[in-house]
């Protein structure tokens, strides 16, 4: 079981207009997805992330809870929060949610530099090859 400690130095805030439990939600998930979180794993408390990351624990608190709706954490009153055999079997979203998910972040960033969606959609063609798109 890792300690909570290098899941918290993974953990890290953009400027992406990404909202920020958004981002802590997607950091977790993608810690479950690259392994470095397992089934029955302790998270750190919200508090230590808000700590941690400077933000307010009610923040935290927002992006446990869509974790803990999702079926990626189970919160256990005075325990903690583990993470659930769900999470790691993919049950925590369907690919429409994801893809949502990713392209919702994705307009988000571009807004954020200042980068038209065509300019962007454009530039995404040019670099996936054509074949791609004609499946």
């Amino acid at each position: 079981m890792p300690t909570i400690e290098p899941l918290l130095q993974c953990l890290s805030l953009s400027e992406t207009g990404v909202p920020i439990y958004v981002q802590i939600r997607d950091q977790v998930l993608a810690a479950v997805a690259a392994g470095r979180m397992q089934v029955g794993d302790r998270m750190p408390t919200m508090r230590q992330v808000a700590v941690h990351l400077k933000v307010d624990l009610n923040t935290v608190r927002r992006a446990y809870d869509a974790l803990e709706q999702c079926g990626v954490l189970q919160l256990q009153q005075g325990r903690g929060s583990f993470i659930t055999d769900a999470a790691l079997r993919g049950q925590f979203a369907n690919l429409d949610q994801r893809l949502d998910r990713l392209v919702a972040q994705t307009l988000a960033a571009c807004a954020a530099e200042g980068v038209s969606v065509q300019a962007f959609a454009d530039r995404l063609r040019a670099v996936i090859p054509k074949e791609t798109f004609d499946e």
